[in-house]
C-alpha cells in the first residue's frame, strides 16, 4: 500500500520522529506514527488518497479545517474525529503539517512525553493538576504525579505487588 522510498513519506517521517518516544509501526498495510502505543498519525488515508496523512485535529480547530477543501474525513478514523490532508498537493505547507502533527501528538502523548517536548511547561503539567490554557484535553486527569499507570484489565501496576506484600510479614 505504500512505497518505503516515497519522498513524501520520508518527509513525514522526519516531521513525526522529532517527537519524544515517537515510533513508526506498520499497521493495516501502512505506516503509523505513535506516541508510546497511541497513534497520532497514519500515512495513507485510503486507496484514493494514498499520500494523505491522517491525524487527530484539535477538537476546537476541526470545524474550521472541515471548511478547507484540502482536508477530508478519512474512512475508519473519520468517525473518531480524525481528518486527513493530502501531502501530494502542489501548494502544501510543511510547516502546517508539522503543526497538525504537533497537535495530534499532544492529544495522545503521556505527560512524561510532553514534559520532554516542553520542559518549560513541566511545572504546568505536573503542578496543581488544573489544565492550562494550551493543555490538551484529558491531560489534567493524567497530570497527577501520584497517579499510577493502568496496566490492562483495569488493574494498576502496583496492584499485583501490593497483594503479594499483604501476605508477607515485615519487621
Amino acid at each position: 500500500m505504500y512505497d518505503d522510498a516515497d519522498p513524501l513519506l520520508a518527509r513525514l517521517r522526519a516531521c513525526a520522529q522529532r517527537f519524544p518516544e515517537a515510533a513508526e509501526v506498520v499497521a493495516w498495510g501502512r505506516p503509523t506514527f505513535r506516541a508510546g502505543r497511541k497513534i497520532f498519525a497514519v500515512y495513507g488515508a485510503s486507496q484514493h488518497h494514498p499520500h494523505a496523512v491522517v491525524f487527530k485535529p484539535d477538537p476546537e480547530e476541526r470545524p474550521a479545517l472541515l471548511e478547507d477543501p484540502r482536508f477530508l474525513v478519512p474512512p475508519y478514523f473519520g468517525p473518531g474525529g480524525w481528518l486527513a490532508l493530502d501531502l501530494s498537493a502542489p501548494d502544501l505547507d510543511w510547516g502546517e503539517v508539522d503543526e497538525l502533527l504537533d497537535s495530534s501528538y499532544r492529544q495522545v502523548a503521556l505527560v512524561r512525553m510532553l514534559r520532554v517536548l516542553d520542559p518549560a511547561d513541566a511545572q504546568r503539567l505536573s503542578g496543581d493538576g488544573a489544565p492550562g490554557p494550551a493543555e490538551p484535553a484529558g491531560v489534567a486527569a493524567r497530570a497527577d504525579p501520584a497517579a499510577e499507570p493502568i496496566t490492562g484489565r483495569g488493574t494498576r501496576a502496583t496492584d499485583a505487588a501490593s497483594t503479594t506484600d499483604e501476605h508477607e510479614e515485615h519487621p
